[in-house]
């Protein structure tokens, strides 16, 4: 007997659809056996964020676990330890319904997902279709990613807008854009919580093993608190937190002439985040020996480079800047009179790791070293290079 093709397609069809609804409603399942769900989206510190987050909550007895999706991708489980994720292929956003259904399987209390979406319907399908959260966090919004989200600030705060739940609560230190924030936590039915960083003392930030912005706390102080855990006992599960791979870590590197104090802002992929982390660092490390800076560029990124290497030579004027990148001496010059004192060395990218390091160990002694840029691939392999020369004294 034959079958016409109409017939066939006709059956495929029904196969796919039959098939779509099973998994939707065995995705809806998932989710009703995870009691709290928690979204992390923003335009800096979401990884950040999320630890920080379920360090508190399981400070407070909570079984937790968290998925980041920063610089390098972890599952951090119920006791706090870290779990590579090892991806075959590209990165999607389908790899949160995967993790869901393993945290379903562990019998969380709570599961905090930082968002992997960029563009802005797939935020709204990550957080509506997906995570379904309780809390929906939006850290901040700066001008990042505006190929995709922009081309304007405020583009960018209405796509992460795309992550407010409904019917929960969003808890964001976003100020600039407040109005909008409130109108779309209005339209969603949720409660909306600001987060104060001024509310974070200079003790609770010394206590940190490395330097964590106040902004993060705060929001994730906020967030324990909304799940009635107090603030010293979910300081005390964030101040003994494994850093994520991008947070601000300061090394003493033993250098060529005496000790290079290194900061690693490779995190921030933005002028406005850059120069605020630069501001905080200066002020908790100040130094009269002088500043450098390190800005390991990218050739597919020229926008972002063109506005790292202002704000470089005009706002932070550093006494020498060390770059790495093509087609970059131009640029350079046409910058060069805003700080004309500046010690300038370019590397191209097809330099070896070891002489762009060698160019940082040989800093005169005690200068204060801000690395800004790209840190996945040929950054880390950067880091590891430099880390050999770290002081443990």
């Amino acid at each position: 007997m034959l079958f016409s093709p109409l017939i066939v397609l006709g059956a495929l069809a029904l196969v796919l659809i039959v098939s779509g609804l099973l998994e939707f409603r065995y995705h809806q399942l998932v989710l009703s056996s995870i009691p709290v769900r928690i979204h992390v989206n923003g335009t800096r510190g979401k990884s950040s964020v999320t630890r920080l987050i379920a360090a508190g909550l399981r400070a407070g007895g909570k079984r937790t676990f968290a998925k980041t999706t920063g610089t390098a991708p972890r599952v951090i489980d119920s006791k706090g330890i870290d779990r590579i994720i090892h991806r075959l292929r590209r990165p999607s956003i389908g790899e949160q319904v995967r993790l869901l259904k393993y945290f379903s399987s562990e019998k969380p209390e709570v599961v905090v997902m930082e968002c992997m979406a960029i563009q802005p319907q797939y935020q709204w399908i990550s957080e509506h279709q997906m995570v379904k959260s309780h809390i929906g966090v939006i850290t901040n919004a700066r001008p990042d990613h505006l190929d995709e989200m922009g081309p304007k600030e405020v583009d960018v705060v209405k796509s992460l807008c795309n992550s407010v739940p409904f019917s929960g609560t969003l808890v964001t230190a976003e100020n600039k854009h407040k109005h909008i924030l409130e109108t779309v936590a209005d339209q969603n039915k949720s409660e909306i919580v600001f987060s104060d960083e001024t509310s974070v003392s200079e003790d609770e930030l010394n206590n940190f093993s490395y330097i964590e912005h106040p902004q993060n706390i705060a929001i994730a102080l906020d967030v324990c608190d909304k799940m009635g855990v107090s603030r010293d006992i979910a300081l005390s599960g964030m101040h003994s937190v494994q850093p994520d791979l991008g947070a601000l870590i300061v090394w003493k590197l033993t250098g060529k002439n005496g000790f290079v104090q290194f900061i690693n802002g490779m995190a921030a992929n933005d002028p406005v985040s850059t120069l605020q982390i630069w501001k905080f660092v200066i002020d908790r490390y100040p130094t009269t020996k002088g500043t450098a800076v390190f800005f390991n560029s990218r050739d597919d990124r020229p926008l972002r480079t063109k506005q790292m290497l202002e704000l470089t030579f005009e706002e932070i004027k550093p006494e020498y800047f060390i770059i790495r990148g093509d087609k970059v001496e131009a640029k350079v010059r046409r910058l060069m009179h805003h700080s004309p004192d500046t010690e300038v060395n370019i590397f191209p990218l097809s330099e070896s790791f070891d002489s762009v390091a060698e160019s940082i160990l040989s800093l005169p002694d005690n200068v204060l070293v801000f690395a800004i840029g790209n840190q996945v691939g040929a950054g880390q392999e950067i880091l590891q290079k430099l880390s050999n020369s770290r002081d443990h004294g």
